[in-house]
């Protein structure tokens, strides 16, 4: 069924995403809230984003908006255009290669790179809302990005870096047993972590966070 469905969406977003320049080349992923497909456009690869008939919630706007505020941050993938068409939402950002950390062991400099990526997004009052399940942060070869802003919020109080911290070190999750096994963290290292993150909570200086990573 969703089969067809798709082949259905594709062949009516073609010719729609063609007056853009921009080439439809597969379906990637259903969405809580939108069908997601890889796209090419001035030869580079892109994400579409077209929101499902069957879901009423809008939220690729909230999504640009945001996008448009990291753009050139080298944060996220730039936005390349956000519209509706016949009330349906659909957004268009650059592609983004890598691994979900889920699914990968960073490097030191992966996560040192995450930290500091989540403090600017603190420092901007964005919140993405899910950075702590690491299905939402893509380690690349030489860089680390934080995708998919739907949920994300500019009224809510950012805890990005909190929250991937505790992720990356303080949560019992695959991703914190996996590095606590190859980098021998210690429950010293987890206090003095816990410690900096309070500090950081009432300062929002990173300072103190950055040198305790930075014995890993």
């Amino acid at each position: 069924m969703l089969q067809e469905i798709i082949k259905d969406e594709i062949r009516k977003l073609k010719p729609i995403l063609s007056n853009y320049g921009i080439k439809l080349e597969r379906f990637l992923a259903k969405g809580t809230t939108s069908y997601v497909f890889l796209g090419t456009f001035n030869e580079e690869k892109v994400v579409i984003k077209y929101q499902r008939p069957d879901t009423p919630r809008k939220t690729l706007e909230r999504e640009a908006h945001i996008l448009e505020i990291l753009r050139g941050r080298n944060i996220t993938g730039d936005l390349i255009f956000y519209t509706q068409i016949k009330g349906r939402e659909l957004l268009v950002r650059k592609y983004v290669d890598g691994e979900l950390l889920i699914n990968t062991l960073p490097k030191k400099e992966d996560i040192l790179k995450i930290a500091e990526k989540a403090y600017i997004l603190d420092i901007l009052g964005i919140d993405h809302g899910q950075i702590q399940g690491g299905k939402h942060i893509i380690i690349g070869g030489n860089d680390v990005w934080i995708i998919d802003f739907e949920k994300a919020s500019t009224r809510r109080k950012p805890r990005n870096l909190t929250s991937a911290m505790a992720m990356l070190f303080l949560s019992n999750n695959v991703i914190s047993r996996r590095i606590s096994i190859e980098y021998g963290i210690t429950r010293d290292f987890k206090e003095m972590l816990r410690s900096a993150l309070r500090e950081y909570k009432v300062s929002k200086d990173i300072e103190k966070v950055m040198e305790v990573l930075s014995i890993l």
